[in-house]
């Protein structure tokens, strides 16, 4: 009962706070910018937005490549469509569910090719930190590119976030958080330790050293090359779907490269905030596109073009894959299954 009450408490805080966003980035447009808005929206050509959504279908499905490759130290082979079907109903349900995509991924892709779910949360950690790692060094290659830009922006928001209102960073504060880190480590490690005899500890350490066989399995990878290349594929599909999403809308079809790789960084970080993205994103795009001077009535506009078409991609392949999964795989158990190349 109360996970259940967890689970709902968090759909609508993240639920909440996507709604506030969206209002906030609308309540203090006038008629004429509502109109200009929706303008904008009604007059752009949408059939350009087709190859973007292509790009991003291909990239996920490069994930769920990258992901099998994972899972080969595990001695686990999945089959290419059930991976994919499961990458694609993870982000179908953390749209409805904050954070319920990623565990979702993991159950659907056990149940039907009969793998321990505590090891692939493990390759899934594994993902993310990569994906972490890719962000960052995106996000560098941004200041770098546009340091004259973007630099400048970065460092004035460091600069607030991070520095006291008398000057200087507040080391104390990062100090105390980092000294609980440790604390709550270690205490953690010591009652595990202590309690190792109890059935519930048992089953609890078991399930850490799944994730952990999982998470490690980066570095047992046999075909590196090819990780590597579907990685870079990943966030290359993403920028250039971007890229080509300019071309969409008026306002916004002459920016080139640079303003793709800081709409990739800060939306990234957008959709991380809320469910979806919905409201973040939407004011983390306006914002961006502020720095190369295009009004916030356009930004915002392109900003929900960008998070309509990702949305809906994720939502309609989301409920195909639903209901193909169990149609194929019940297609696939009553025939002998084909090794895949």
């Amino acid at each position: 009962m109360k996970k259940i009450l967890f689970t709902f408490l968090q759909y609508v805080f993240f639920l909440g706070l996507g709604i506030f966003l969206l209002w906030w980035t609308t309540k203090d447009l006038s008629p004429e910018e509502v109109s200009q808005l929706k303008s904008s929206l009604r007059n752009a050509n949408y059939l350009l937005i087709l190859p973007a959504m292509v790009l991003l279908l291909l990239s996920h499905y490069s994930r769920s490549l990258r992901w099998k490759i994972l899972m080969e130290p595990l001695n686990f082979q999945p089959s290419n469509a059930n991976t994919f079907f499961a990458v694609m109903l993870g982000y179908f349900f953390n749209l409805l569910v904050p954070r319920l995509g990623e565990v979702m991924k993991c159950t659907i892709l056990a149940r039907y090719e009969k793998t321990p779910v505590d090891k692939l949360i493990g390759t899934m950690v594994a993902e993310r930190a990569i994906d972490v790692i890719c962000l960052i060094i995106v996000i560098f290659i941004t200041i770098f590119i546009q340091i004259d830009i973007v630099g400048d922006f970065a460092a004035n928001e460091f600069r607030k976030a991070y520095e006291r209102k008398g000057g200087g960073i507040n080391m104390s504060g990062i100090l105390i958080f980092f000294g609980i880190l440790v604390f709550l480590t270690v205490s953690v490690f010591f009652l595990l330790k202590k309690f190792r005899h109890i059935n519930i500890v048992k089953k609890i350490i078991a399930g850490i050293k799944g994730i952990w066989q999982g998470l490690t399995s980066i570095r047992f990878v046999k075909r590196k090359a090819a990780f590597a290349f579907h990685t870079l594929f990943i966030w290359a599909m993403y920028l250039l779907s971007i890229r080509i999403g300019f071309y969409a809308m008026e306002p916004v079809s002459h920016l080139g490269i640079g303003p793709s790789f800081t709409i990739l960084t800060f939306g990234s970080l957008a959709m991380i905030i809320t469910q979806g993205g919905i409201g973040a994103y939407q004011l983390a795009v306006e914002k961006t596109l502020t720095l190369y001077q295009i009004s916030e009535v356009d930004g915002l506009a392109y900003g929900w073009l960008l998070w309509a078409f990702q949305t809906l991609l994720v939502f309609f392949i989301g409920l195909i894959c639903l209901f193909i999964l169990p149609i194929y795989n019940r297609k696939k158990n009553a025939i002998p299954r084909v090794s895949e190349g």
